[in-house]
């Protein structure tokens, strides 16, 4: 039953994973906008001749499913195109930015996890407590609050008027980066022993984490608290008070891991959000990433560039998605049966 359950779970994430790019294609070449005119400018616009070879170049002139079926078969292999913008081929612009953006979405999943769900579960076992208040209170801040005016206030009062934040950057400036091995500088510059870097790196990462994770935090520590306070009422847990159990045990053993699966599901998908990029702070703290690659293609009409990352922010949701419901086998066997 396990099996089939995955099997199951694979195969559907594999058929939306080839819708996605149907509707990816479709709504990248049916945006009301002309990338010759975004790239060549209007003079050389104007120009037909620079128009026609402008078109052939990039295979504009041709039909558009005959320009979707050329897209399958280089995707098929490994080539999401080359950008407009770069004069790169997109896989290689995305390897590049990619690894800031995982970097930092993971330090922001880490944070979140750290505080989302203790918090929230100790707001459900002190429910109405002032615990329970001043959480709920905070969450309904982060949440409320907008990132980019978050962002703003934080690097103004720490880096700009208490001044013990660096820099926007992922290094100190005029720090050498460590050597490249997986893009990710915490953990090149431990393979490297660089000591120095990793303090710099961690230092520049700890504020746009942060503000990534205000959100997340508040959502989380609502979702554990609910589903804590669901769980902390069933039978069985009144069952385990009856029989002498410890208030410590009952949450940790028998309360929590049943409430985790809607908290999961919530975490899944707020990490894949991170991981397609957040445009606005890495924009704010300078922070090289899949958001600002983005915003950048976006901006310069780079349809190849655009194809490329929207396939990968579909891709992540689709694996996150496979992974959370993968995940529920262990936490509760009784979805393989249902």
């Amino acid at each position: 039953m396990p099996l089939r359950y995955v099997l199951t779970r694979v195969v559907a994430s594999v058929l939306m994973a080839g819708a996605a790019t149907l509707v990816v294609f479709l709504i990248a070449h049916t945006v009301p906008a002309d990338p010759v005119l975004a790239q060549l400018g209007d003079k050389a616009s104007a120009n037909p001749e620079l128009v026609a070879k402008f078109r052939a170049r990039w295979g504009l002139d041709r039909p558009l499913w005959t320009q979707y079926a050329i897209f399958l078969a280089r995707l098929a292999q490994g080539d999401l195109g080359e950008s407009i913008a770069s004069r790169r081929p997109v896989r290689d612009d995305i390897l590049q930015y990619a690894p800031a953006t995982i970097e930092l979405a993971s330090l922001a999943a880490l944070l979140t996890a750290l505080v989302g769900v203790p918090l929230g579960v100790l707001a459900a076992v002190r429910r109405d407590g002032w615990l329970d208040h001043g959480a709920r209170v905070a969450c309904l801040v982060g949440v409320s609050a907008p990132t980019f005016w978050l962002a703003f206030l934080v690097l103004a009062l720490f880096y700009g008027g208490l001044q013990i934040a660096p820099s926007p950057g992922r290094l100190d400036a005029g720090a050498v980066p460590p050597p490249h091995v997986t893009g990710l500088f915490l953990a090149d510059s431990l393979v490297a022993g660089d000591g120095a870097a990793f303090r710099s790196a961690l230092a520049h990462m700890l504020l746009p984490a942060a503000v990534l994770a205000a959100a997340t935090v508040g959502l989380v520590t609502r979702t554990t608290r609910a589903a804590m306070l669901e769980t902390l009422g069933q039978d069985y847990v009144r069952v385990a008070r009856a029989k002498g159990l410890t208030e410590e045990r009952i949450v940790r053993r028998h309360a929590l891991p049943n409430a985790l699966i809607p908290v999961v599901t919530l975490g899944g998908l707020a990490y894949a959000e991170l991981l397609a990029g957040t445009v606005l702070t890495e924009t704010i703290f300078s922070w090289p990433g899949l958001g600002r690659y983005t915003y950048q293609s976006a901006v310069a009409l780079d349809f190849p560039a655009i194809l490329g990352v929207t396939l990968l922010v579909a891709t992540i949701y689709l694996v996150m998605n496979l992974l959370v419901d993968v995940s529920y086998l262990f936490l509760d066997p009784r979805v393989a049966r249902r």
